[in-house]
């Protein structure tokens, strides 16, 4: 990216934000901040569908150009419609807008989410390596010798949900790094507790496709992995990992990541973002 195209421009991260878990926006503000310190924007803000600053604000930052990146993992209500609605590129009811406006004088570009992106892959891998090099008792198991899982909450409401977790699934197949790759769900078949069952892996991964460590990637996904519910619980409350890695459980050794939002190479996935929806390089 070179500053003569972007230095006069302004880089919004939108993420959902929470009204009960503070965590869950951590991610978001970390990754701005990041970002920030890269200068390569004239400045990197952050808004939240649930906390301050909001998406209704975006519009009124003091720019000739916004780009405006979802922080989320797929597409569906919240980036296709709530997003642009708040931001006032469309108006209630209406599914068709052009990505980029002028609203309030500024040039507003709407890029689209970073779960759907192909760089996610690299993500994705960047993650389930990272878990097993940074705890490597009893030893570091080779890919090709351990299941990886990609999960993910999954809901019979939206089919988009589980649609960039399968097309990850698929890509990382392909590589033929890990002797098994899988899709699991909090609330879809495959669940993530049938894990133990589909492999016959030693050795296993989990890594949670979320942005964010919140309730989900901390207390609900251990559960569903068999750690009990009180253990989980007594953890969080001490101020300490809701896993352990790894894990022996039913004969196999799990290690569990974080949520991908704390990998430094989702930054790249952000400003590609950018980069497609202008045609610049960098």
């Amino acid at each position: 990216m070179t500053d003569k195209n972007f230095k006069d421009a302004v880089l919004v991260l939108i993420g959902h934000g929470s009204t009960v878990n503070q965590q869950s926006s951590r991610s978001v503000r970390q990754l701005a901040e990041e970002l920030a310190a890269r200068d390569l924007f004239t400045q990197v803000s952050i808004a939240f569908d649930l906390e301050e600053p909001r998406i209704v604000d975006v519009s009124h930052i003091n720019a000739s150009r916004i780009f405006v990146v979802p922080i989320t993992i797929s597409e569906g209500r919240f980036t296709e419609e709530i997003i642009p609605q708040r931001l006032g590129l469309t108006v209630s009811g209406q599914s068709d807008y052009d990505r980029v406006q002028e609203i309030n004088g500024r040039q507003m570009t709407y890029c689209h989410p970073i779960g759907t992106h192909p760089g996610m892959t690299q993500v994705l891998m960047e993650c389930a390596s990272n878990v097993v090099v940074q705890h490597p008792f009893p030893y570091v198991p080779k890919p090709i010798e351990t299941a990886l899982f990609i999960a993910g909450h999954g809901t019979k409401k939206n089919k988009n949900s589980r649609k960039s977790i399968e097309a990850q699934v698929n890509i990382i197949r392909t590589r033929s790094e890990y002797a098994e790759v899988w899709p699991v769900f909090m609330e879809e078949i495959p669940f993530i507790a049938d894990c133990y069952t589909v492999t016959e892996a030693r050795h296993m991964v989990v890594v949670p496709f979320f942005v964010s460590d919140g309730q989900h990637t901390l207390e609900d996904i251990p559960v569903l992995l068999g750690e009990p519910e009180a253990t989980v619980r007594a953890r969080l409350a001490a101020g300490q990992p809701t896993w352990s890695n790894p894990t022996e459980r039913n004969g196999k050794l799990i290690w569990y990541a974080s949520a991908v939002g704390s990998e430094a190479s989702l930054q790249e996935v952000v400003l590609e973002r950018v980069r497609e929806m202008t045609g610049d390089s960098w």
